[in-house]
């Protein structure tokens, strides 16, 4: 907003100036906002100042520059007409075509969404028609309202077949498993028939598909497809509503409380609490947009879980459909998810694979390393900002190295490799550092290297399967590597206990980071496995696991769809190169990302046991 003003004042006092008109070209975009009808009035803020007073900017229909590469976020009004809070960014413009509804004529707590085509992540792009959408996830006390009016007695709102392991319940052996804490009627974080004192308006959770299915019949409403949630959510604005989202790993908060906007006026899309989706998969139900306690790239994963499951950290939002028709069959369609399949793989012999390795080689040169800065503020570590020589290029490679405070030198060192949140932010954010905490909480250091293509060296990540690809990842190995060569170089540091942990993303990387780099004397993944997309032999995490012979701790989710069970979890564990003994794999009854704390338990069990306890 700033830029905006500026350049009002500039073309004022300067109209034919060719700087400003330069500047105006190569800095903004020029936005054409229309409504049906016209002469609504537009008011404007920058997207993250949620705090801001809105600005006036005219009456529609006009035209405006605005910076090409920010988000922002409008108010648009018009007498006798429902106001609407937008939000829009570079690409996705859609301001050219606002519908406004006559006040009144839409249902409390909803927003109008617009037709259009969307293409949900492992899915065929597809076209879905106008519908409403809740503005916030259903509540504790609008849940109330059909637990009072006798919902879980009332088989009127249970119309979908209940079926647990195959087999098809009765309503009222169903019901057996839909009890509170106290064993009344509700969902599973209530007492006593009851939400906790206080949490009126936090989203509803430890509810299953079903009672949210239910819920939906009492409504008058229909839980989402796939396909209308992810066009509410509009992944164009996805960097902004991540860093604007509860990923707090704290739990829910009221509805509304963060200033999560989406592009037709929702909140909290993104974190807060998963919401079920009504579309199958195989025998799991979708449910998207990741809970509080999530990574915050979750928000763009599709997941699916058991019908019955009731974790805390499901909710759900309705939609309403704007005609009677019922929702077409290429909507409500059961799912598949089309990922690649490594049970019958076979790993590429020794003389092959050392070509492979010398592909990775690199020049043993000077690192040149300096701490570039320190900070002391956090009880638990000091982290220090360190940058050294790349081997590619004339780059520094950055890393962050953080040094407890509970513990004494020399240091057991962990190497993390992190999620993909890596590759979404440009600067290290908070969600990530929360996830390794325990790490330097527990007393060993903790290098954070900031690999090619992450964070303030983000780039374009390259297409799957192609040289580009391959030829980032030698990158980022040898950005590892030389991390650890910086580590040998200090006093500080024990060098014959350093460990590796990886997340995710990282996760499906560390076969070829560890088969690599030799000195980890164990190895830690959370919901990792081999690679699902398309990839090339010589960067194929498969060809380097067998390699791979440190002892080595992996930790899933049974129904992550990420990296599926079967196709890929299984198979890559099968092939490390690792003796029997000093591997172990942990399977947890969730989705992608399993609980925090028992991981954090199992991961420091593992280093205590492979690099003994800290001193």
């Amino acid at each position: 907003m700033e830029a905006y003003n500026l350049l009002q004042q500039c073309e004022r006092y300067a109209p034919h100036d060719p700087a400003v008109a330069k500047v105006k070209s190569e800095r903004f975009s020029p936005v054409q906002i229309n409504t049906d009808p016209p002469g609504a009035d537009v008011y404007i803020r920058d997207y993250r100042a949620s705090d801001a007073a809105w600005q006036y900017l005219g009456k529609t229909p006009f035209n405006i520059p605005l910076v090409g590469h920010v988000f922002f976020a409008f108010r648009i009004s018009r007498d006798g007409y429902q106001t609407i809070l937008p939000s829009a960014g570079p690409g996705e413009w859609w301001l050219d075509h606002v519908h406004l509804d006559p006040s009144g004529t839409l249902p409390p707590g909803m927003v109008h969404v617009l037709a259009g085509e969307v293409e949900p992540p492992g899915h065929d792009r597809v076209k879905v028609d106008d519908f409403l959408i809740d503005r916030f996830e259903v509540t504790n006390a609008e849940y109330k309202k059909f637990v009072d009016a006798g919902g879980y007695q009332n088989s009127k709102y249970w119309k979908l077949p209940f079926v647990e392991n195959g087999r098809t319940l009765s309503f009222r052996e169903a019901l057996e498993h839909l009890r509170d804490k106290t064993d009344r009627p509700g969902p599973a974080t209530w007492e006593l028939g009851n939400f906790a004192s206080g949490e009126e308006e936090f989203p509803v959770s430890g509810v299953s598909w079903y009672e949210a299915a239910a819920y939906a019949e009492f409504a008058g409403k229909t839980l989402p497809t796939i396909f209308h949630w992810y066009r509410a959510a509009n992944m164009g604005l996805y960097s902004e509503i991540l860093e604007s989202s509860n990923f707090s790993r704290k739990g829910p908060a009221k509805v509304g409380s963060y200033p999560s906007l989406g592009p037709f006026g929702t909140y909290d899309m993104a974190g807060n609490v998963k919401e079920w989706c009504l579309n199958s998969q195989a025998d799991r139900k979708s449910i998207l947009g990741g809970a509080s306690s999530d990574p915050p790239y979750m928000y763009q994963e599709f997941a699916a879980f058991p019908p019955f499951d009731r974790s805390a950290t499901n909710g759900f939002r309705l939609i309403k459909l704007l005609n009677s028709a019922p929702l077409a069959e290429n909507l409500t369609a059961p799912l598949s998810s089309v990922k690649s399949d490594y049970r019958n793989f076979k790993p590429v012999s020794d003389a092959v694979f050392q070509m492979y390795e010398h592909m990775y080689d690199y020049d043993r040169s000077p690192l040149d390393a300096k701490v570039e800065s320190e900070d002391d503020s956090s009880p638990y570590w000091r982290k220090q900002r360190i940058t050294f020589n790349a081997t590619y290029g004339k780059e520094r490679v950055p890393a962050y190295l953080f040094l407890p405070k509970n513990a004494s030198p020399p240091f057991q060192t962990v190497v993390y490799f992190p999620h993909s949140g890596a590759q979404q932010f440009h600067s290290l954010e908070d969600t990530q550092v929360s996830l390794i905490d325990f790490v330097m909480k527990g007393g060993r250091a903790l290098m954070f290297p900031i690999y090619k293509d992450t964070y303030e060296r983000l780039g374009t990540p390259p297409d799957s399967g192609t040289v580009a690809e391959r030829d980032e990842i030698i990158h980022q190995a040898d950005d590892l590597r030389r991390s650890v060569d910086y580590l040998e170089t200090r006093n500080d540091i024990d060098k014959d206990r350093l460990a590796f942990f990886a997340i995710s993303w990282g996760g499906s990387l560390f076969p070829i980071m560890t088969a690599l780099e030799k000195r980890f004397k164990a190895i830690v993944v959370w919901s990792g496995g081999c690679d699902p997309d398309r990839v090339l032999p010589e960067a194929d995490p498969m060809n380097f696991a067998p390699r791979l012979k440190a002892p080595v701790l992996m930790i899933n989710g049974r129904y992550d769809f990420v990296f599926p069970l079967e196709t890929c979890q299984e198979p890559l564990f099968r092939v490390f190169g690792t003796p029997a003994q000093d591997k172990k794999r942990v399977l947890y009854d969730t989705g992608h990302m399993p609980p925090a704390l028992p991981m954090m338990k199992e991961t420091l069990d593992w280093f205590d046991h492979y690099l003994g306890p800290v001193k």
